[in-house]
């Protein structure tokens, strides 16, 4: 099938390129993002291909419709950019990621945890200027401390497997408990009991309507003095302002993203030569407890692999009129 690929980098051509050897797709990549702005670059292409940040509002479905637009693959998991229901009426089927590696997301959320408490990243910058001082560099054992769990699908269980190897407490939330994650001693309870209790905190859910700025003003009332907060998902879990504010009075000792609410003008790009406009974000990185990557947690060359493997298969599947198990409809 013809397809245009968006918001493209060179590793995407060469792991697409590379698996679409046993597919014989024709793929053409775009640098830019697709929005309404760039829609007409999908004119003649039966299938988009696009990632988290391109726009999928019902302007741009509507403009991709009409150039003969009939699939839009997503290489990620999440579809929250997506307006399912602006799609079914078009009759523009919708293909997804659901899992490309879990264990990449997990550990570098557990990499996150352990830059954050041994202060890695000071620690590293201290020793390259030749300073050997260990005063400000104190950190706590893992071990015995309650680690709180707030999604427990694939990602959701790696990530508490692997806190459990570390001698951790897990508490879960989630509306589906996890029979694996039940099988290894994790006790699920609700989300305020969670924060309370928990000195680490990670965030492993989808965003939904119902999940949007999880993480408030009032669900930070309820965070234990000084706790650990961990975000490698989505940023709108997250009221970033309000985690700010959380983080100056002391209630957030310690904020890990690698996601962030506004980062689609900043993510992905070199902005080195810029001055960035987002004074949230610029404030964010003023704090030195606070440690931010740009939305790298999936990327291994594993998981590399198994997107460009199953997108190309989920391409196949509609272009042969096969049902596709990873298509999503507007509920």
């Amino acid at each position: 099938m013809k397809t245009a690929f968006f918001s493209t980098k060179r590793y995407d051509e060469q792991s697409f390129e590379k698996v679409n050897a046993d597919y014989h797709h024709e793929l053409t990549f775009f640098e830019p993002r697709l929005m309404l702005e760039t829609a007409t670059l999908a004119s003649g292409f039966p299938a988009v291909c696009t990632f988290i940040n391109d726009d999928l509002s019902a302007g741009t479905l509507r403009a991709i419709a009409a150039a003969g637009t009939q699939l839009i693959a997503l290489r990620c998991a999440g579809f929250n950019n997506v307006d399912l229901n602006i799609a079914q009426e078009l009759g523009i089927k919708v293909v997804r990621v659901p899992a490309y590696s879990p264990y990449a997301v997990a550990e570098h959320a557990v990499g996150l945890i352990m830059a954050l408490n041994r202060k890695l990243y000071r620690a590293y910058n201290r020793v390259r200027d030749d300073n050997f001082s260990l005063e400000g560099l104190i950190g706590f054992d893992l071990y015995g401390k309650t680690v709180g769990v707030v999604g427990t699908g694939k990602i959701g269980q790696c990530f508490a497997q692997i806190m459990k190897g570390f001698g951790c407490k897990i508490l879960a939330y989630d509306i589906r408990p996890n029979p694996v994650c039940l099988e290894i001693g994790v006790n699920y309870v609700e989300l305020p009991e969670l924060l309370k209790q928990s000195d680490i905190i990670s965030l492993h859910c989808p965003l939904l309507p119902s999940t949007h700025h999880l993480i408030n003003a009032d669900s930070l009332q309820h965070f234990k003095p000084g706790a650990m907060l961990i975000n490698t998902s989505r940023g709108g879990l997250i009221n970033t302002k309000a985690v700010i504010h959380a983080i100056k009075s002391g209630q957030v000792g310690y904020f890990g993203i690698d996601v962030y609410e506004h980062e689609d003008s900043l993510f992905f790009e070199d902005l080195s030569d810029t001055v960035i406009q987002d004074d949230t974000f610029q404030l964010l990185q003023s704090f030195s407890n606070v440690v931010i990557t740009a939305h790298q947690a999936f990327f291994t060359k594993e998981a590399l692999q198994n997107i460009a493997e199953t997108t190309l298969s989920n391409i196949s599947d509609i272009d042969a009129g096969r049902e596709c198990s990873n298509e999503i409809k507007a509920t």
